[in-house]
C-alpha cells in the first residue's frame, strides 16, 4: 500500500485531509506527520509546508515531495534535504484561477484608485474632489514578469479583460494575445511598455533582488506595481523609495522579504499601498487533495508530472 504523510495546515487539519484522501483514493494510506508513532521508513510520499530541517532525510524510502504551495523555497531551506528526490509544486485549476482572480482584482484596484479611496475612508473624508481622471482597461498596459504555468494563465485572463498585456521571461515564451520579451536584453524594453507591472517570478539566484529602483523607473507613468511572486525578488528599500517619491503611483503587495511583514516596516504607512498577507493563491484543501492524488497516481504509473522542480532553473 502506498503511504502519504501530511503536514499542511497544522495538526488540527489532519482529520479533514484523511477524509478527503479516503474519498479520492481509498487505497492510499494517509499518515499524520505529527503522530509520534509515525514510522519514517513506511512513507512513500509527503505533502508538506515548512517541514522541519532533517525530517525528510529520515524517510529512506521516500519517492517524492509534494509542496502544499506553489513555491518550494520552504522545502529547499532544509540543509539536509535529500538531493535526488523530485519536488512537485502545487498546481491544479483552482490554484491558477485564484491567482488570476487576485491579479485582476489588484490591477483594477490600482486602475480605479482603490488605495486613494481606502485612505480617504480611514480618514472619514469624502475625497471626490481629489479624484484623478479615470482610465479604461482598454487603455491600460499590464506587464507580467514570469510566464510559467501561473503567469501564462494570469496573462490570458487579463487579455480577456481587455487589457493590453506584455510578458517577460528568462527564455522566450509564446502566449496568445501577449507581446513577449525575454532575457536581460528584453527587460528594459518590456518595462517601458507597462503601466502596471505584475511580478510572478519565483525566487532563484538570478531573480533575487532583480527588481530595483532603477528598473521601476522604466515603467510608464503613472505606474503601478503588484507582487504575487516572492518577496526577495524585490529590493524592499528601493520599493519604498519608489512609492515615496512618485516613481510608483501605487502598489498591491502580497509577498514580502520577511513574513509576517514586521510592524516596523515603512510599507504599512506608505500612501498608495494595499497589503495582503500572502493569500493571493491558496487553493482549498479538496482541490489540493485532488491534485496530490493525480500526482501520486501518475508517479506510481511511471509517468512524468508537470510542475516538477528543476534545480538548474531554480523553480
Amino acid at each position: 500500500m502506498v503511504c502519504l504523510a501530511v503536514k499542511a495546515g497544522g495538526p488540527g487539519t489532519f482529520p479533514e485531509w484523511k477524509a478527503l484522501f479516503a474519498d479520492l483514493m481509498p487505497e492510499l494510506e494517509v499518515k499524520d506527520w505529527y503522530d509520534p508513532a509515525l514510522n519514517p521508513a513506511q512513507i512513500d510520499y509527503v505533502l508538506v509546508w515548512q517541514p522541519e530541517p532533517g525530517r525528510l532525510a529520515q524517510m529512506g524510502n521516500l519517492k517524492a515531495i509534494l509542496s502544499a504551495a506553489a513555491g518550494v523555497d520552504h522545502i529547499l531551506a532544509d540543509p539536509e534535504l535529500p538531493k535526488a528526490l523530485p519536488i512537485i509544486r502545487m498546481g491544479g485549476d483552482e490554484t491558477a484561477t485564484q491567482m488570476a482572480d487576485y491579479v485582476r482584482w489588484a490591477v483594477f484596484a490600482l486602475l480605479r484608485e482603490a488605495p486613494l479611496w481606502y485612505g480617504a475612508q480611514q480618514a472619514k473624508q469624502w475625497a471626490r474632489k481629489n479624484a484623478p481622471p479615470t482610465r479604461l482597461s482598454s487603455a491600460t498596459r499590464v506587464g507580467i514578469m514570469g510566464l510559467g504555468n501561473l503567469g501564462s494563465f494570469v496573462a490570458s485572463k487579463l487579455v480577456a479583460a481587455d487589457f493590453t498585456v506584455f510578458g517577460w521571461a528568462r527564455h522566450q515564451k509564446q502566449c496568445a494575445g501577449v507581446t513577449c520579451y525575454a532575457g536581460p536584453e528584453g527587460l528594459v524594453p518590456f518595462l517601458q511598455q507597462c503601466d502596471t507591472l505584475v511580478c510572478l517570478l519565483p525566487e532563484t539566484p538570478e531573480t533575487k533582488g532583480l527588481i530595483t529602483y532603477s528598473l521601476l523607473q522604466h515603467l510608464r507613468k503613472p505606474a503601478g506595481f503588484i507582487n504575487v511572486g516572492r518577496g526577495p525578488v524585490v529590493v524592499e528599500a528601493d520599493l519604498v523609495r519608489a512609492l515615496q517619491d512618485g516613481t510608483l503611483h501605487g502598489a498591491v503587495l502580497d509577498v514580502f522579504d520577511t513574513e509576517p511583514l514586521p510592524e516596523t516596516s515603512p510599507l504599512w504607512a506608505v500612501p498608495g499601498v494595499l497589503i495582503t498577507p500572502h493569500v493571493a493563491s491558496e487553493a482549498s484543501r479538496p482541490a489540493r487533495a485532488r491534485y496530490v492524488v493525480s500526482v501520486i497516481k501518475a508517479l506510481e504509473a511511471g509517468e512524468s508530472v508537470p510542475l516538477t522542480y528543476n534545480p538548474a532553473q531554480g523553480y
